[in-house]
Parts: C-alpha cells; sequence; structure tokens
C-alpha cells in the first residue's frame, strides 16, 4: 500500500491549522522517521515534548481521517505475494513507524489479514535508519535477524534492515530505483519475487557468514 498521499495531506491541513509553514524537502527528509524528531527537527514547529506529542496525535488523527475519506488501494502483486508466504507457512510481522491506529485503520481498509505481530511507532524510542522496529519485529515472530528479509520504499529503511543484520529488498512505490540501490534486492511490484527468492537471499547470506 502507498499511503504517502494521505500522509502529505495530513500534514498540509495541519500547518494550516497552526499557521506554520512546511520546509521545503520536509515531507522526503521526513520518510522513514518519527513524527517526535519531524516535529523538533525538519519542520521545526515545536521542541516542548508535551507540544510535540500534541502535535503529533493531531497529525495522526487528519491521517486517519484522510484514510478514510480517500480509501487505499493495495498495490499490485502485494496480495498475491502473501498469500504465497502464507501458504509456505513463513511468518510475517508488520515493522512500521507509523502509529497503531495508522496501521490498523489501512489494514482493515484494505482487508489485510495474517500478519503473526506488529510493532509500531509506540513500541520503539528510535526512529529509522536505527534498527529497533525490525529488531523487535524479528523477536516477536521468534526469528533471528539473519534470518529476515525486510521489504521497504525509503532508504533509511534499507540502512535499517542492514543495520540489523537482515536482507533488505526495496520496492519502488515511493523512490527511484537508483535511490534504493543499496538495497539487497530491488523490485517494482512484490510478485517479482517468490518465497524460494527469499529463501535463497537468506540461504546466501548464511553461506557468506560461514565462509568469512
Amino acid at each position: 500500500m502507498d499511503s504517502s498521499a494521505h500522509h502529505a495531506r495530513a500534514w498540509e491541513q495541519l500547518a494550516a491549522e497552526l499557521g506554520r509553514p512546511l520546509t521545503p524537502g520536509y515531507f522526503e527528509r521526513g520518510f522513514g522517521l518519527k513524527n517526535e524528531r519531524i516535529i523538533p527537527e525538519i519542520l521545526g514547529w515545536a521542541v516542548d515534548e508535551s507540544e510535540v506529542s500534541r502535535i503529533s496525535r493531531r497529525k495522526e488523527q487528519l491521517y486517519r481521517e484522510a484514510l478514510r475519506a480517500g480509501g487505499l488501494s493495495l498495490l499490485p502483486g502485494v496480495r498475491s505475494f502473501l498469500d504465497a508466504l502464507r501458504e509456505r507457512g513463513i511468518p510475517c510481522a508488520v515493522g512500521s513507524s507509523s502509529h497503531r491506529r495508522n496501521i490498523e485503520a489501512a489494514l482493515e481498509l484494505l482487508d489485510l489479514e495474517g500478519f503473526q505481530a506488529m510493532i509500531t511507532a509506540e513500541d520503539v524510542s528510535a526512529g529509522k535508519p536505527d534498527p529497533e522496529v525490525f529488531l523487535l519485529a524479528a523477536r516477536s515472530i521468534a526469528v533471528p535477524p539473519s534470518r529476515c528479509v525486510v521489504f521497504e520504499d525509503v532508504p533509511a529503511g534499507v540502512e535499517a534492515a542492514h543495520r540489523g543484520g537482515m536482507k533488505a529488498v526495496a520496492v519502488t512505490t515511493t523512490h527511484p530505483e537508483r535511490a534504493l540501490s543499496r538495497a539487497d534486492v530491488v523490485v517494482h511490484r512484490l510478485d517479482e519475487l517468490s518465497p524460494a527468492n527469499l529463501e535463497e537471499l537468506v540461504d546466501a547470506a548464511g553461506e557468506e557468514d560461514r565462509a568469512s
């Protein structure tokens, strides 16, 4: 799913409500970061913790309103890919810097289920490129990081996966292929891959580790 347009709309509405400017390039710079960093460091709207929290909650409320009003479409190939993983018994977790209520609303709108765990902004203290969110997700499904594959659409997410000792598959939904070149694999849609491809990816990584 690509919810970036809904997030952008929410920031624009919030800026209008607060009478604050949006810093040029704020959206691209904030990809994958928690609001607690975006608001003080990128937008410069507030530094007081309680005020940052208040602004953050309002932004997420506006996002959910935009989500429900505008709807959300599943990206091509996602459902069939998730179905293939489920058939193979491969555990899946959601690891996101978004708030839990946002993820739950999106999954409900898309009628997606089958995730064994969900790690969201409320569960972590550091946003990407820190690997905390992915390491917690791996722990929650009892899979070693070296056997995990992260699916990302932003460079900070790819970096976070690698910092956590995981492989990264980048999908070109929000960034062009050249911006995601540090990923282990770059695809335009998930059904370019199969569960066997993922197993080959982590198996190859294990052989490299043993050889070193």
